[in-house]
């Protein structure tokens, strides 16, 4: 009876060490995570020229503020650490690496601008740490094969150019075509994209390229060069400030080309508004992203969240801003990835599981698009829809358009 009962207690002894030790086991800490909290670094342009994107980051601490008021994540709360950075890449270099270094962060989650990002990219996969969903489309951020810490979130450069291209053949094929860009990654990749759409019709339907750098105080020169080349198409691959005085330009010029502009230039308040909305008639672009002021989502349960929480987290923003949109979207993404890491919080397990999502529908998405991406596809946002101002809002056409090509 003895041994019985010694065997039962030991047993038992033994079924409970063996439990405590697979609950250990189960979690997995890399440096910036703990029973309590996950730590998250990242850079905004707060100041300076492109503080545009400031309530990027702002829309994005206040969904990490809705995340925790809510119990956080798996039960442990976000600790989003933000710096400004200016936009200038030394001043992102030096605040990456007080992030990593000193505030020891798990990762890094939407570091704003694409020479940012290229300033800190092999340091942080020299280091390990996540790059994740990078506030760029340059193909670089896209790149698993040489860069596995990195995860860019816009829609692909490239990609898009080329969704362009393939729009002019089709609906202008007899179009002159005039190129303004900016002097960087971002600028050249579109341009790479366009063409490879257009294919080899491309040399001779672009009769003007014209490059700025984003120091360039103005580029009523380079407008007016397209202009004199006999350009019927304006392709403009920019950011808000020169989208905006390009198209300021072109409306003082009385020139009516066909006007096409990237979604980075694309938000109403940053370039359209500033540009003025008359002038902006008729600009096209794409979106894979509900707009607020489009009275088509008007009860739309997943734009009702969104409002619903920028009333309560972020009464002061501007609910219909698209830069309030997409800090929400890429927020609400992030929490996804995180929930899906579980306790298993290393920063190899953050890319897996950013790397394995599976028909992810966000609330503020088009209809119809879901984001999926694979080990061998880092590419977030890969449908887009085109898109035309009327002179008070942005109105959708034409299908769902999904490239599936290569990435640049």
């Amino acid at each position: 009876m003895k041994n019985g009962i010694f065997h039962l207690v030991t047993g038992t002894a033994l079924a409970i060490a063996l439990s405590a030790s697979s609950a250990y086991a189960q979690k997995k800490y890399d440096t910036g995570a703990t029973d309590t909290e996950i730590k998250i670094g990242q850079t905004v342009p707060f100041s300076g020229a492109y503080s545009v994107y400031a309530n990027i980051g702002k829309t994005q601490a206040a969904y990490m503020k809705m995340i925790n008021d809510q119990g956080g994540i798996n039960g442990r709360k976000v600790n989003l650490i933000q710096y400004d950075d200016a936009y200038s890449p030394p001043k992102t270099v030096e605040q990456i690496r007080k992030l990593v270094e000193s505030d020891e962060v798990l990762l890094t989650f939407q570091v704003i601008g694409t020479a940012a990002n290229a300033a800190v990219q092999k340091y942080l996969n020299g280091k390990k740490v996540p790059q994740l969903f990078a506030a760029t489309g340059a193909s670089k951020f896209t790149d698993p094969k040489n860069f596995p810490w990195t995860m860019g979130y816009n829609p692909n450069y490239f990609v898009e150019g080329r969704i362009y291209g393939t729009y002019i053949l089709k609906e202008h094929p007899d179009a002159k075509i005039g190129i303004l860009y900016q002097n960087d990654d971002l600028g050249k990749d579109y341009v790479n994209g366009l063409k490879a759409g257009l294919g080899d019709k491309a040399a001779k339907m672009i009769v003007a390229e014209a490059s700025y750098e984003v120091s360039d105080p103005t580029i009523d020169s380079q407008v007016l060069k397209i202009k004199d080349a006999g350009a019927t198409l304006f392709y403009s691959a920019t950011t808000p400030k020169q989208a905006a005085q390009a198209i300021r330009k072109i409306h003082e010029l009385a020139w009516k080309p066909v006007h096409i502009l990237d979604i980075n230039a694309s938000p109403v308040s940053a370039t359209l508004q500033p540009a003025g909305l008359e002038a902006s008639k008729g600009v096209i672009s794409v979106q894979y992203g509900k707009d607020p002021a489009d009275p088509t989502w008007k009860g739309d349960p997943g734009l009702q969240k969104y409002l619903d929480f920028m009333a309560k987290y972020f009464p002061e923003g501007d609910k219909m801003n698209t830069v309030n949109t997409y800090g929400y979207s890429t927020a609400q993404l992030l929490v996804q990835v995180l929930k899906q890491c579980g306790d298993n919080l290393t920063r190899e397990n953050v890319m897996k599981q950013a790397a394995s999502l599976k028909d992810v529908v966000l609330d503020l998405a088009l209809p119809g698009m879901k984001i999926n991406t694979g080990p061998n596809d880092y590419r977030v946002n890969k449908q887009l829809q085109m898109m035309k101002f009327n002179g008070e809002r942005w109105e959708l056409f034409g299908p769902i358009l999904e490239d599936a090509g290569p990435a640049g």
